[in-house]
């Protein structure tokens, strides 16, 4: 059969016989899916490659994965069932930057790293950022991704303007448009992003750009306990909007630093805040340092980086946290409480963890309560894991919190979904899947069963 499979889909477009690359993504190994090797992997160069793909699959009901940049970290495009792969890697054209409506088309396998080049050559931005700047478009609104920057410019949904995405029977949709309002009927476009491969194939999208923002300055306020730097954060944002507000424990701090040889300006005190904000120039830093320092919760000191080089090496750091831990933890659990309930989250989870010997490496963004735990491997981990996830969880629940902040559902967080939606809700999200995938073919066994 996948011969069969093999050669007809020859006739239609590109085929990698090298599936090994197309079965795994960024997911900790503990608790990511385990691949089903028998794949076809598939690289589309236009949507009507694409179309015909889907077609012959919808027909001989053939699961079908989309996949972008293997990126993510919740098992979201590992096949789990004999499947078609396909990767958008050649669908990677910026198709036209338009500085008159600032907005930018382009296909869903451009990258973070192009889009954010296209949009400065044009003297404009995109703000949102991930993290991992090999993420593809198609795969940030896949999974409505959000990163450090969500706190003052918000997440993916924000600047999705416009999709064209191929249903499942094999139907081109083209959605939305160059406006800013649009209240035509219900919102699909919306409905997609967001649903993780389970409903449709993004193959093009319009994206919203903004004007270069002021210049951006780093400041790490170091703390002497977690309490202090996380009710910190609330007493800032009442007075200023950084572009980001990252909590991070030092204990973190050394994985980042192994990975990348370089070194992080203090390591005073148990957490750190690390503050983005804009100014116009050093003056109006100033102010906003001294303002920041005066309203924090017995800072130690802060420290300002100097230079772009200074301040990239900072950022540089930090987003290879997760790089330098990725072989010692359990998995990255990715809750979003209420930013108040920040310090009443972490301090019941640390008695949990305290209570079953688990140590853990804790960072986040909480400037928008999205906090990243990392269990890391000890004698018995499983057992201890599986009791600290379900505490977690069931204080997560208590606190008015979600599962997933940004991450996604995918396969890691499937089974967790019953305890945070209602039956009913439950009910519509598996009669939306059915309604565009009558045959089950999109990303089975992810998000929601049907």
């Amino acid at each position: 059969m996948l011969r069969e499979i093999t050669n007809h889909l020859k006739s239609i477009t590109h085929i990698d016989e090298n599936v090994e690359a197309y079965l795994y993504d960024e997911t900790p190994k503990n608790v990511a899916p385990k691949p089903n090797k028998n794949v076809v992997v598939v690289k589309p160069s236009s949507v009507e490659e694409t179309s015909k793909i889907v077609k012959f699959a919808n027909k001989n009901k053939i699961p079908i994965i989309v996949r972008g940049g293997g990126t993510g970290l919740s098992g979201g495009v590992v096949p789990i069932k004999p499947s078609i792969v396909i990767s958008m890697e050649k669908l990677n054209k910026i198709l036209e930057v338009d500085t008159e409506n600032l907005t930018i088309t382009c296909e869903a396998g451009v990258t973070l790293k192009q889009l954010i080049e296209a949009a400065e050559k044009a003297g404009l931005s995109f703000p949102p950022h991930p993290g991992d700047e090999s993420a593809t478009v198609g795969g940030m609104i896949s999974t409505n991704a959000g990163g450090v920057r969500a706190v003052k410019y918000g997440v993916m949904r924000n600047y999705v303007l416009g999709l064209e995405v191929v249903l499942p029977n094999g139907e081109v949709l083209k959605l939305g448009g160059k406006v800013i309002k649009n209240v035509t009927g219900y919102n699909l476009m919306h409905l997609i992003i967001g649903s993780e491969g389970t409903l449709c194939i993004i193959t093009k999208a319009i994206i919203r750009l903004l004007p270069k923002p002021k210049r951006n300055y780093t400041l790490i306020i170091p703390f002497e306990s977690v309490d202090d730097a996380i009710e910190s954060v609330s007493k800032i944002l009442r007075i200023v909007t950084p572009l980001a507000i990252e909590y991070i424990e030092v204990e973190a701090i050394k994985y980042g630093e192994r990975i990348t040889g370089k070194r992080w300006v203090s390591k005073d005190g148990k957490a750190h805040l690390m503050l983005t904000v804009e100014a116009k120039d050093e003056d109006e830093l100033i102010e906003i340092a001294e303002e920041i320092e005066r309203i924090c919760k017995n800072p130690l000191n802060i420290f300002v980086a100097s230079s772009v080089r200074e301040q990239r090496d900072l950022l540089e750091i930090r987003s290879m946290f997760y790089e330098g831990l990725k072989n010692e933890v359990v998995d990255i659990m990715d809750v979003s409480v209420p930013i108040a309930k920040i310090p009443e989250y972490l301090q019941r989870c640390n008695e949990v963890a305290k209570s079953l010997g688990l140590e853990i490496i804790t960072y986040g963004h909480a400037g928008d309560g999205n906090v990243h735990q990392h269990p890391l491997k000890c004698e018995g981990w499983e057992e201890k894991y599986a009791k600290f996830k379900k505490e977690a969880f069931k204080i997560v629940k208590e606190l008015g919190g979600f599962i997933t902040g940004e991450h996604g559902v995918g396969f890691v967080k499937r089974k967790d979904l019953v305890e945070f939606l209602s039956p009913h809700e439950l009910e519509l999200m598996r009669g939306i899947k059915k309604l565009f995938d009558p045959n089950g073919i999109m990303n089975p066994g992810k998000v929601i069963s049907r």
